[in-house]
């Protein structure tokens, strides 16, 4: 682990996302910023970098690009995709996507906004010598390097409002990373000077820049050329760059800011009564941790540094930290993504070291000691313009007590000092770390972040299994049967979305096979209906088109499924008998699967049940593909 996990919650007053910036209305508020004449003021903070769409990772630059440009889609308040430039995109095998163009389309300069828009600015983006902080976005597509210089071949031209998109093997978000600014388009006079373009770019989005005062603000004004569904309802949105929360605290508490995306730490205990109806506390898909780059002495991927980041880990008291300090604004991680995205569990394997264990972190802290002493302290960098310094403390103060080392926080005055040391991996200690979500899928929070290369791979973590063995799997078509976890590890990859609707208990149902489950090989000599064991959280509640739905329940549309021809996957446990899931059933009595009191009642009735039809799956497969 190389990224230490702390707490995930968004809070604060009048938070919402930059998109949303465009629906309030001018003459929501009298109180409004400006005297009310209906421009809305926003906390920001500098941008890292000149405004060009691919090479902006970070919020303060992200706000207002995403308002400046506008891509394929939009998100809505769910999550979910709306279609902005783009008319449709259709596919069929979660691998090549067809698009076609609303016409009409122009950016703010007039010009128009075609398939080539895309194209040259994906490639733009994608290019190697470029170095553009989101070019990992391109890496699936066909013709991507990371080693050389190298155009998209994936993409091609069909016409002014339709090109195609080739990935080098399927993917099952990748429909969904559409709305992501990475993917925006730019106009061609971005091309004769990008450096300058960057300063005031030509956008297509919903408003365009008016000024940018650098450390200071940007000002934007409605873009009366925009036909998308995000136009503007007020008269214009001022970020203001600051340099602390408690100044743009108080300047939201005299109503000269409207919007603040976090409440400093002064406020927490105050700001549900310093705000009324304005304050808003609820879940986000944001995480908050620090990291440790892995090139530095004692944190390597070798044997030492991951026992050393095994202890910092479990030398945090989460629950602690998030309880009396945060006021329940914040709550305990237990993985890297969020709980309010897809997929998310909190019963994640390894996810032990997340729990404050003292005894444990001391053990493991001796053992990497063993190994090779440490000298010096720990630090954790992060900026001071943003609300850290609180939990960074309580942090280092919980590695200080716990293991016995010097460790402290590192501020840096402004957050893109900090991430201009990140991105040059100066820093051989911990620093400020976090991910917000880009667009709703475990795939954004992990790929981006951990997938080898990727630009916002701060602690250039690289593990060559997590980066490609499900994609190589799908690409050779290699004989794969995944049961429960399985299913949804292989269905996630091809595009399904998945959820809780379908959730079962522990139970024995009766499952049945579709026409085509009973005309494939692996369900040779099974009953039509027969039973099997279920237990799982999470199910399939959307299937995309090319996958073959092989067996079915009413509790549970899809029990049993194949992708291309070899690569199956089962909700049912075809592989458990009714001693072996009573045995496993008493290791799961307190994971929120069943009433832990009713273990002996549930263990006696699994014993009793007969799920011998089943088994079938697991010989078939073993007979077909046995070498």
């Amino acid at each position: 682990m190389n990224r230490l996990i702390l707490s995930r919650r968004a809070f604060g007053a009048g938070v919402i996302s930059t998109a949303a910036l465009a629906a309030l209305a001018a003459c929501s508020s009298d109180t409004t910023s400006k005297g009310g004449d209906g421009i809305v003021t926003a906390y920001d903070t500098e941008p890292q970098n000149p405004l060009i769409p691919t090479n902006t990772n970070e919020v303060g630059g992200g706000r207002i690009i995403d308002l400046i440009f506008a891509g394929l889609y939009s998100y809505d308040a769910h999550g979910a995709l709306v279609n902005e430039v783009a008319k449709d995109v259709t596919t069929q095998d979660s691998q090549t996507f067809t698009v076609t163009l609303n016409e009409g389309w122009t950016f703010s300069d007039g010009t128009p906004v075609t398939s080539d828009s895309f194209i040259k600015a994906w490639n733009y983006g994608a290019l190697k010598s470029h170095a553009h902080l989101s070019s990992a976005f391109f890496e699936p597509i066909e013709g991507f390097s990371y080693d050389t210089d190298s155009e998209l071949t994936g993409l091609k031209k069909v016409s002014d409002t339709e090109f195609t998109i080739t990935l080098k093997a399927p993917q099952s978000d990748f429909l969904l990373s559409l709305g992501y600014s990475a993917f925006y388009p730019l106009p061609e006079s971005a091309y004769a000077d990008m450096e300058a373009f960057g300063q005031k770019p030509v956008g297509n989005g919903p408003y365009s820049l008016s000024s940018w005062t650098h450390n200071e603000r940007c000002e934007l004004v409605p873009n009366e050329k925009y036909s998308g569904p995000r136009k503007a309802a007020n008269k214009g949105v001022s970020f203001v760059f600051y340099t602390t929360y408690e100044s743009g605290y108080a300047d939201l508490q005299s109503d000269s800011l409207d919007v603040i995306d976090a409440i400093p730490d002064s406020a927490l205990a105050t700001f549900k009564d310093d705000l009324g109806d304005r304050a808003i506390n609820q879940p986000g898909a944001v995480i908050q941790c620090f990291t440790i780059d892995v090139g530095s002495e004692h944190f390597k991927m070798d044997e030492e540094g991951r026992l050393r980041r095994k202890a910092l880990s479990l030398a945090i008291d989460r629950k602690k930290i998030c309880d009396t300090l945060y006021y329940s604004t914040r709550t305990p991680a237990s993985d890297f993504t969020s709980p309010v995205i897809s997929g998310w569990s909190d019963k994640v394997p390894g996810n032990e070291v997340l729990t404050f264990d003292a005894t444990a972190a001391k053990e493991a802290w001796a053992q990497a000691e063993a190994i090779s002493p440490f000298t010096g302290s720990f630090s954790i960098a992060y900026n001071a313009d943003g609300p850290h310094k609180t939990w960074v403390d309580a942090v280092c103060n919980s590695i200080k007590t716990v293991l016995g080392i010097e460790a402290a926080g590192n501020p840096y005055p402004t957050f893109k000092e900090l991430r201009a040391d990140v991105t040059a991996h100066t820093l051989t200690s911990g620093f400020r770390a976090g991910w917000q979500g880009d667009y709703p899928s475990m795939g954004n929070f992990l790929n981006m972040v951990y997938r080898t290369g990727a630009g916002s791979n701060d602690a250039q973590y690289s593990n060559p299994e997590f980066d490609a063995l499900l994609d190589r799997v799908v690409a050779e078509d290699f004989p794969f049967l995944g049961a429960c976890y399985g299913i949804g590890t292989l269905a996630r990859h091809q595009g399904a979305h998945i959820d809780s609707t379908y959730a079962e208990e522990v139970d024995a149902p009766e499952i049945t096979l579709t026409p085509q489950g009973l005309a494939d090989p692996l369900c040779a000599g099974m009953a039509p209906a027969f039973r099997a064991f279920v237990a799982h959280n999470d199910a399939i509640t959307v299937a995309p088109p090319h996958m073959v739905v092989l067996a079915t329940s009413p509790s549970c549309p899809v029990q049993m499924m194949r992708v291309k021809d070899n690569l199956y996957a089962t909700q049912f446990h075809p592989e458990l008998d009714g001693e072996f899931f009573a045995h496993r059933q008493g290791f799961y009595a307190d994971h929120g699967y069943f009433d832990p009191d009713a273990l002996p009642e549930i263990q006696a009735w699994t014993r009793a049940q007969d799920v011998s039809g089943s088994w079938h799956v697991l010989r078939n497969f073993v007979e077909r593909y046995a070498r």
